[in-house]
């Protein structure tokens, strides 16, 4: 395909009775590694290297397990009705569970800035997509144009390039931040690595390094390479050392206290921080922390605003596109019901003075805590997507 048709194919207005999926734009890839790392030799960790940094870790697991754990829902765009999801939004991959699904391409997301579903089944009347499956960053490479601005279509595991739309399509999910953590956070993550090794070294060392100082006559070469195996061994099995008077042990290095580890990592722990867009708190790396229960919820909303949004948005606005959802219809995560919902004493509070300045009707304020008015259990208006 070339530049002009790829141009075409992008600004072309998709019909409402035609819906299909289309290459869009993403950060480029070569060999399953992201352009910066080819740029940026010397500063790119893996995957696995930054999650074996905890804060990095910590970071990775609160975003994904969030945003993963929230619902997903589906409302009309005109009144802001909620209307009963198709199956795939509740269950987009069948082989495994929504949260899994979604907490994969939220993983992507973080560390590439890109994820990728494949669509595995389509609607027989719309064509629309109703079953996808995530793919692994790694597992795609992308074709681009000749001037290497435009991603034309995508390979998996190297076989023969997807088709544009329909079974086997690649749908794209872009991150708000291109490069990742990984793309714009390797020296960061790099040293933060280094520091882990330094002190696990440190930590596995039951005396620190020197050298034996021989005051007396030389020593031949295999007496000196027994002396020190020796030493050694014995260093393994007890702390205590005995030396004649004509040798003495110098120490070379500093103690773990003297290296400053402690005060290192904690430094490491917030700049990991600032990366990933978190709270220094919720990594445990802020000494003057002060939370109590009374902000607990102040600072849910603000982790939800500050760094789960750019997640939460480049999700629920790739769903709502008109390749996978009617474009009368919108699909949102379903926040306040699950990680900002307020104690139960508080939320009655709130009901009882809306009840009282007749706000509200009874049935109303049921369906607020998800109990069903006069024993109606269908709540939610039907609707096909």
């Amino acid at each position: 395909m070339g530049l002009l048709s790829a141009l075409r194919l992008v600004d072309a207005v998709i019909p409402e009775s035609k819906p299909s999926i289309q290459a869009q734009y993403a950060p480029p890839v070569m060999d399953g590694v992201s352009a910066y790392a080819f740029l940026n030799p010397a500063v790119y960790v893996t995957r696995t290297e930054a999650l074996a940094v905890p804060s990095v870790a910590r970071c990775h697991a609160l975003i994904t397990g969030v945003v993963g754990s929230l619902p997903l829902c589906l409302y009309k765009k005109t009144t802001g009705q909620k209307l009963d999801a198709p199956l795939w939004l509740q269950q987009p991959d069948y082989r495994q569970p929504r949260s899994v699904t979604l907490a994969a391409t939220v993983s992507d997301l973080f560390m590439h800035g890109v994820a990728y579903w494949e669509v595995t089944s389509l609607f027989a009347d719309t064509g629309r997509p109703n079953g996808f499956a995530w793919v692994s960053f790694d597992r795609i490479t992308q074709k681009l144009n000749f001037n290497n601005t435009l991603v034309i279509g995508y390979t998996v595991d190297g076989s023969g390039l997807r088709p544009q739309n329909g079974l086997g399509s690649i749908v794209t999910f872009q991150a708000l931040d291109s490069l990742g953590i990984l793309g714009r956070g390797g020296r960061t993550i790099k040293a933060a690595l280094d520091l882990e090794k330094a002190s696990a070294v440190a930590a596995s060392t039951p005396m620190p390094s020197g050298y034996i100082q021989n005051s007396g006559a030389d020593l031949p070469e295999e007496q000196i390479t027994g002396l020190l195996g020796a030493w050694k061994l014995a260093r393994q099995q007890r702390s205590t050392a005995y030396l004649s008077s004509t040798l003495r042990f110098e120490p070379t290095n500093f103690s773990p206290k003297e290296m400053l580890y402690n005060e290192a990592k904690q430094m490491y722990s917030t700049e990991v921080a600032r990366l990933c867009n978190t709270s220094a708190y919720l990594l445990s790396a802020d000494l003057n922390n002060s939370l109590t229960y009374s902000n607990v919820l102040d600072e849910r909303r603000q982790f939800v605003d500050y760094t789960l949004r750019p997640f939460i948005v480049a999700i629920e606005e790739r769903l709502s596109m008109n390749d996978l959802t009617s474009s009368t219809n919108q699909v949102r995560f379903e926040i306040d019901e699950t990680f900002l919902r307020s104690d139960a004493l508080t939320r009655l509070a709130v009901i009882e003075k809306m009840l009282a300045l007749e706000l509200i009707t009874l049935d109303q304020a049921k369906q607020m805590e998800n109990l069903s008015p006069n024993g109606d259990t269908s709540a939610a208006v039907t609707s096909y997507i």
